[in-house]
């Protein structure tokens, strides 16, 4: 099987013609207003909605390598404008009402991603549709009950959030097994490196300069420090996510988890007759150990999962190579979930990293006293978020008070992660156990939820 593995970063470059060519990098010394560190989502909004606020403010971004080079341009597509963290967490940084104001607004950010491609002309195959969470046991279609109760009783509407059996959810993608499916409705299927790239393009034009090539060795009170040069600035966002640990200081702040993708040749329209799937749904199951799927718009099937989920010392992947037995693994759930799918080639495989706090809770902020800000940690959320991330940290920049800025996940800060090896042996040990407990239900049938899943949860915070 002739699957790419790295060259491309991610098959959503290839799909563009391959890697972009990079901008210049910091000429040396500058002054600006603000320093933005990472050229991802969270960097580019944020550097979209000042100028949009404010045109005549002095804005560099540095970047490592390129601008969507990381899990911006390698993610598995999804605009959901999704709430996936502990809602009770936030709790202690905010009110009930504070929480469910700020799931409220999260959902708007996919109509603002659309808005935005509209004015700015990006043509990110961006495509309104819903999300599917398949249960393919008793056990799964119980933990989606309980998760669509939850939904209601923090006041998400049903339109949002609701249940369909076993025939309604095959009707829509013919999944095997299929007990039933929870519907999350206003999300949008995304090609991310045509999004990303694209919105560079829209900030570099408002006259944000974009320093590519550039590595940043410290951020500290009105300074950030490359190997290129030093950039002087009033106000410094670290936009950072899953290379968060790179910067000195930040160690153990967030850990960058990995994911993977694989994505097949295109399918033919035989095969598209045989699955469904005629909406262009984004779908994952119920599983602990979960998955995440898109038909792409050349009508691939793109299949991401956990893999290997962590690498000790907060390493990450060299330019998105993943490893054989990750690809198997993909491969072994695509066949589970679609064993129509047995015939398909992978044609792409690879590998990326996003940003967990020690709490599993996005965070955005700033710290007045050091002029620093930060936003992050979504957690895998990060498309939709990011752009909320951007519209939080402009207001707060500008110090407006706005209905963002006083929501509970705004200067939250959880305790850092532990030292090696402790936090290596708390990952693994928990994909472990949710490996496990998915393997225990399944040889049990699936009637009742493994208490290991709960046991990983409680060993890790999540």
């Amino acid at each position: 099987m002739d699957v790419k593995k790295n060259g491309d970063v991610s098959f959503w470059f290839a799909d563009m013609g391959g890697l972009p060519n990079y901008r210049a990098p910091l000429p040396g010394d500058i002054d600006v207003d603000v320093c933005i560190v990472g050229a991802g989502f969270t960097g580019l909004w944020t550097a979209y909605y000042l100028k949009q606020a404010n045109p005549n403010l002095s804005i560099a971004i540095v970047e490592k390598q390129f601008a969507g080079y990381g899990a911006s341009g390698r993610n598995g597509g999804w605009c959901s404008g999704g709430f996936s963290w502990s809602r009770s967490k936030y709790l202690s940084t905010g009110s009930r009402a504070g929480v469910i104001d700020f799931e409220r607004q999260l959902r708007g950010t996919v109509d603002e991603v659309i808005r935005v491609c509209e004015a700015e002309g990006i043509d990110a195959n961006i495509r309104r549709t819903d999300c599917l969470t398949f249960a393919c046991t008793p056990a799964q279609m119980e933990r989606l009950r309980a998760e669509q109760a939850d939904d209601m009783a923090w006041d998400v509407p049903v339109e949002r959030s609701h249940l369909i059996g076993a025939s309604e959810a095959a009707a829509r993608i013919r999944i095997k097994d299929v007990q039933g499916a929870l519907v999350t409705s206003g999300v949008a299927r995304v090609q991310p490196a045509k999004l990303v790239r694209g919105l560079a393009e829209a900030v570099a034009r408002k006259g944000v300069a974009i320093y590519e090539q550039t590595t940043v060795t410290g951020i500290a009170k009105g300074r950030v420090t490359t190997n290129r040069g030093t950039v002087t600035a009033h106000r410094i966002v670290r936009a950072t996510e899953g290379f968060t640990h790179g910067i000195p200081g930040n160690t153990r702040e967030w850990i960058p988890l990995n994911s993977a993708i694989v994505v097949t040749e295109p399918v033919p329209d035989a095969l598209w007759d045989e699955l469904g799937w005629s909406g262009y749904e984004v779908f994952g199951d119920a599983s602990h150990a979960y998955c995440y799927a898109q038909r792409t718009q050349d009508n691939r099937i793109a299949m991401g999962g956990r893999g290997v989920p962590y690498r000790f010392g907060s390493k990450t992947d060299a330019n998105g190579e993943t490893q054989a037995e990750t690809v198997e693994k993909l491969k072994a759930i695509l066949y589970r979930m679609l064993p129509q799918t047995r015939s398909l080639k992978l044609d792409h495989a690879w590998c990326g990293v996003l940003g967990v706090p020690r709490d599993w809770c996005t965070t955005a902020g700033l710290d007045v006293s050091t002029g620093v800000a930060w936003a992050g940690g979504y957690v895998g959320l990060g498309v939709s978020t990011s752009n909320f991330s951007g519209q939080t940290l402009a207001d707060l920049i500008l110090n407006k008070q706005t209905e963002r800025t006083d929501l509970p996940w705004v200067n939250r800060k959880p305790r850092k992660w532990e030292v090696e090896p402790f936090r290596w042996l708390g990952v693994h040990g928990m994909y472990w156990l949710y490996n496990l407990a998915d393997r225990r239900e399944a040889a049990s049938g699936g009637q009742r939820t493994s208490r290991l899943a709960t046991l990983a949860n409680r060993i890790t915070g999540r």
